[in-house]
């Protein structure tokens, strides 16, 4: 079973179709979403040198959370450009964008290992939670490279590995059990920690022709008011775990969310529910 992208072909088909499906999900929760990564997005914004009167390549913007961010720091004279696989999950971001009145972003729909943009035409590059998803990131790394000026700086945000990220971990484990699917290599390409194994993305990005890599860790719990809030966002957003779960039953499924949530119940404290989550921010430079 091909679990959240790990093929070319039929397997990005569904892995576009997933997320056109959890579109609507992920931006109905954006503000929990950007409460969660406000300290990392903001930090991941520094890291790429985002500046005003600069054009900048948003990959695997989603429904435009950072995009607002980056709009707002480019500034009446700079541009923003977001790329997306999913047609359904970038239109929000164009009408997030608008709804801001943020009329310099425009949208660009692409895989992200086929970007097709002019070389030499941007400024700065970010990517949000995207880059773990590709089945060949070495790949989107060098469309990304390639479309950067000469010295602009690209900045990308990935979970670390499972250990850091137990949460993760629960989800994609139970529901691969109750979904028959054997257990896999956390960091095969394609998963939500699959960039996670340390010192593997400073690797990547070098061998991707980035100069001055460096990696800086970052704490990102999530903080939910109970254990089912948290199951709610993830039953209506989180794509990855939608797919593994999509052939089961509803009863199937129902069992599975069940075990998910006794065992994220050992998250919740008394001021709520608190998922602890690790990152990984890496840059480098063209």
């Amino acid at each position: 079973m091909n679990i959240a992208a790990t093929m070319d072909g039929h397997g990005k088909d569904s892995t576009r179709r997933n997320w056109d499906a959890a579109a609507t999900g992920w931006d109905r929760h954006a503000p929990a979403i950007r409460a969660w990564l406000r300290p990392s997005t903001d930090a991941m914004l520094n890291m790429a040198g985002v500046a005003p009167g600069q054009t900048v390549l948003d990959v695997a913007a989603g429904a435009g959370d950072q995009t607002l961010d980056l709009a707002a720091r480019v500034g009446p004279d700079g541009r923003v450009v977001a790329s997306d696989i999913s047609e359904k999950i970038l239109g929000l971001a164009a009408e997030n964008a608008a709804r801001a009145g943020y009329q310099t972003v425009t949208t660009h729909l692409a895989d992200a290992e086929r970007l097709d943009l002019d070389a030499d035409s941007f400024d700065a590059a970010v990517c949000r939670l995207g880059l773990m998803f590709l089945p060949d990131p070495a790949a989107g790394l060098g469309q990304i490279r390639h479309a950067l000026k000469p010295g602009a700086r690209f900045c990308s945000m990935v979970f670390a590995g499972p250990d850091q990220n137990p949460c993760l971990r629960i989800l994609t484990m139970t529901a691969m059990r109750h979904a028959g699917v054997p257990p896999r290599d956390p960091f095969q390409p394609g998963g939500l920690v699959s960039l996670g194994r340390p010192g593997g993305i400073d690797t990547l990005f070098q061998e991707a022709g980035f100069s001055a890599v460096a990696t800086t860790r970052m704490d990102a719990p999530f903080r939910m008011p109970t254990t089912q809030h948290y199951l709610a966002f993830i039953r209506d957003a989180a794509g990855p775990i939608l797919q593994i779960l999509a052939p089961l039953s509803d009863a199937a499924r129902a069992a599975a969310w069940t075990d998910m949530a006794g065992q994220l119940d050992a998250f919740q404290t008394a001021d709520g529910w608190v998922g602890p989550n690790t990152l990984l921010l890496t840059v480098g430079r063209k």
